[in-house]
């Protein structure tokens, strides 16, 4: 290639980005659209959430907590602390966009200076610790996160900050460059080939950086080829069926993520059906009443997916279900009476960039039909997920490996839900730590097949690892067929194990049949349930519903495990779960069992 053609594939590309930057920006805080387009209670819920920030000091984050996670493996105290502060930011930025009289910029040019005198924008458990802090410029998830934040703060507000001082968005700019634009162009990032959200999510953050800070037309030309690279890698080691290992947790800032830098890059050219399946993932694990299927790390299983990124990326893929969604949450959550309620919690702290995106919107979202999208039957075949609804029952099935991203050891598990609410559960995770993300992270118990709705086989648990994996036996809508015994180490001495789930409209119905080489000790079922048991001889009542099985094959004992939540389980399940421990009575080496959810 000729140095000619090169200048001329980087004059166009520059171009473009110009283009791109000037068309899908949204209006600054002085045009009208705020106050002309934005209905009244609306901005008015905005204000009064600005409001109660103002006049508040900002944080100077302590050293000593951000030392913690070293110390104790405790990430969360700094973490509060960090994200309180850009709540405290994002929710005066919102108040001043809605109100634009200038009575926030007080505390938001306060803040600014604040941010640039933060020694790193990034959290503790992503601190390389082979850098003295001093000089810390590795680009994490919420280093690029706070610099997107920050940069749509200062595009917004652009004209009141010169008029405060021209060297604010300078200082603000230098800071972005030094903190984001320079290391993350320079450096070989793993994410940048990654298949996991840590790819999108940072390169939709530094790509807002690029088109709102940087200045440099060649190393702007050269991030935005970075990026697109990096997406186009992040598309091609996603599943073909479009789901998400990481949960629909993670989906939020997996394939969401992606659709942001895809929605400041309109001229991306990629997969578009693919692209429509990662995004349908997010209603296709869907269960009811606010809850989502939770398998692997997720933190919640309610108001799991934000109205200010399915609806706009439902609109961009011009589906129906999907927009159809964004308005229901939306109706559920009263958006259009208490917005800001709902911005406070659109992250870790809310997105601001992500809340303009929707609020362009809005015209369109308050005309859409609400609907849920309660799907019969979903096979994600890559995943070996399964999902289906019949009557009031909900049931959602997994196989895979234990090597998926954010994993727990639970091939072959599932969950029931009945009127949309649960009865056997998977319990996600808890509270973060260092020991989360470590070497002793299957120590944890929330980690451990024992604690999933799966075998304990010749007392022996399933094994970390991608080659613990099941195999698809047979598959048709309401019913998978999994060989779960690959997911278990030699000494579960199991050499095949047959789990059938099947749905109809009354009931669950589990059949496990196996065979073993050898039978140490009976096989145990659990069943995890956040609803307190009680057991007699051949039935199990939870609630209004309930488990039956064969007296003659099984006995039925409960642990209750409720001393075990911390804060996070018991803010998802409440104060109480429990542990169904269906021992088999046999000892034989191949053997048939069957139980039933009614």
């Amino acid at each position: 290639m000729t140095k000619k053609t090169i200048l001329q594939i980087l004059a166009v590309t520059v171009a473009l980005a110009a283009k791109a930057q000037s068309s899908v920006l949204p209006p600054q805080a002085d045009d009208t659209f705020w106050h002309d387009s934005i209905p009244t209670e609306m901005r008015q819920s905005y204000i009064q959430y600005g409001e109660t920030y103002q006049g508040k000091s900002w944080t100077s984050l302590p050293w000593t907590s951000f030392a913690e996670n070293k110390i104790n493996g405790n990430r969360v105290n700094y973490e509060n602390l960090c994200f309180d502060k850009r709540r405290q930011l994002a929710a005066l930025v919102m108040a001043e966009i809605m109100e634009g009289q200038g009575r926030f910029l007080p505390d938001i040019i306060n803040g600014m200076g604040s941010f640039c005198e933060e020694t790193w924008w990034g959290i503790p458990a992503h601190y390389n610790k082979r850098i003295p802090l001093r000089e810390q410029q590795e680009v994490d998830l919420f280093n690029a996160e706070t610099a997107s934040l920050i940069a749509w703060t200062r595009y917004m507000l652009q004209t009141h900050f010169d008029k405060f001082s021209p060297d604010l968005c300078r200082r603000i700019d230098r800071e972005i460059e030094q903190r984001i634009l320079k290391p993350a162009l320079t450096r070989n990032y793993w994410w940048k080939t990654a298949g996991m959200n840590w790819n999108p999510w940072i390169c939709s953050n530094w790509l807002t950086c690029i088109l709102i800070s940087e200045t440099d037309e060649r190393r702007k030309t050269e991030a935005i080829a970075q990026i697109r690279q990096a997406t186009q890698a992040f598309i091609d080691a996603y599943p073909d069926d479009g789901g998400c290992d990481e949960g629909p947790g993670y989906w939020d800032r997996a394939a969401a993520s992606m659709f942001e830098v895809l929605r400041l890059l309109p001229d991306f050219s990629g997969d578009e059906a693919k692209i429509r399946r990662m995004a349908q993932y997010a209603y296709k694990t869907y269960i009811g009443h606010d809850y989502c299927v939770n398998f692997a790390d997720a933190h919640e299983n309610r108001s799991v997916q934000q109205v200010n990124i399915v609806y706009p990326m439902g609109l961009w893929l011009n589906d129906r279900t999907m927009t159809q969604f964004g308005a229901w949450l939306g109706l559920q959550k009263n958006i259009l009476q208490r917005p800001a309620a709902l911005y406070d919690k659109s992250g870790n702290f809310p997105t601001l960039g992500r809340e303009l995106f929707f609020l362009r919107h809005i015209r369109s979202f308050m005309a859409e039909e609400p609907r849920e999208p309660l799907l019969s039957d979903v096979w994600l075949p890559n995943l070996q997920i399964m999902t289906a609804r019949r009557g009031n029952l909900f049931l959602a099935m997994k196989g895979g490996t234990n090597g998926e991203s954010h994993n727990h050891n639970d091939v072959g598990s599932f969950i029931v839900y009945a009127d949309n609410e649960p009865l056997l559960i998977d319990p996600g995770v808890g509270e973060y730590t260092a020991k989360t993300f470590g070497r002793d992270r299957y120590d944890i118990w929330t980690m451990q097949s024992q604690y999933h709705n799966l075998p304990i086989i010749n007392g022996t648990c399933q094994h970390d690892g991608k080659q613990y994996a099941a195999k698809v036996l047979s598959h048709r809508e309401g019913q998978l067929t999994l060989d779960i015994a690959p997911a278990y180490p030699p000494e579960a001495a199991v050499a095949s194990w047959q789990r059938t789930l099947s749905i109809h409209r009354h009931a669950v119905t589990v059949t496990e049949t196996y065979k073993l080489t050898e039978c140490r000790q009976p096989p145990q079922l659990i069943l995890m349930t956040p609803l307190r048991p009680s057991v007699a001889k051949g039935n199990i009542k939870l609630g209004s519903h309930g488990i039956s099985y064969d007296g003659r094959q099984l006995e039925a004992t409960v642990d209750d495990i409720s001393q075990m939540l911390d804060p996070v389980l018991q803010k998802i399940w409440g104060k109480e779960m429990y542990r169904i421990i269906l021992t088999v009575k046999s000892t034989k080496t191949n053997t048939t069992i069957k139980y039933t959810v009614k």
